[in-house]
């Protein structure tokens, strides 16, 4: 297995397998985006952020990626996490290693505190954050309204930096050493 930076070509895949998601709560997103909506995403997040597909092969099995959670300035060291794998390939420990490699970069690009965002209940993806060292820090009760039932959604954050002042402005991703990138990349998972 590999792991790469996701491009916009990689979108028809990885919409593949997030269509597996939207009949679920896991995301309240209800219609399945199109593929150049898809891509334009993977655009966006990846000027900043890591974007990532996880590979056996040369084909796409799993992804993960980090987005700004919050829009104002004060807000530039904290980012909300996702990370979906095909349906096939759940239940192996690939969600948390990914997740782990995710949260790495990040470290590196100076983001101070992550954040997953989990529809509850969800125990897979709740012990994946407890395992990885997230601490629920708070529920949103009957946040999100989907196929017929209002859900509550869990915020897990976990500290990734420490929280110096004042903090260095973070790295894009693309501006990091890529020595230092292509190094924790071919470590993998």
């Amino acid at each position: 297995m590999t792991v790469r930076f996701a491009s916009p070509q990689d979108a028809p895949a990885l919409l593949a397998i997030y269509a597996q998601y939207i009949p679920t709560s896991v995301t309240f997103e209800t219609e399945t985006p199109t593929a150049e909506d898809f891509a334009g995403r993977i655009r966006d997040i990846s000027a900043m952020y890591p974007y990532l597909v996880l590979a056996e092969g040369d084909r796409p099995i799993g992804y993960a990626y980090a987005h700004r959670a919050r829009e104002r300035a004060a807000y530039d060291w904290y980012v909300e996490l996702s990370v979906y794998l095909d349906r096939a390939w759940t239940g192996r420990g690939l969600g948390p290693r990914l997740y782990g490699l995710l949260t790495d970069l990040l470290a590196m690009q100076g983001i101070r505190t992550a954040m997953g965002c989990v529809t509850l209940p969800n125990p897979a993806s709740e012990a994946m954050h407890a395992a990885l060292g997230f601490r629920l820090a708070g529920v949103s009760r009957k946040a999100g309204y989907k196929d017929g039932a209002w859900h509550d959604v869990g915020w897990y954050e976990k500290s990734l930096a420490s929280y110096t002042i004042p903090p260095a402005p973070v790295i894009p991703i693309g501006a990091l050493d890529r020595a230092a990138v292509a190094a924790r990349l071919e470590k993998g998972i």
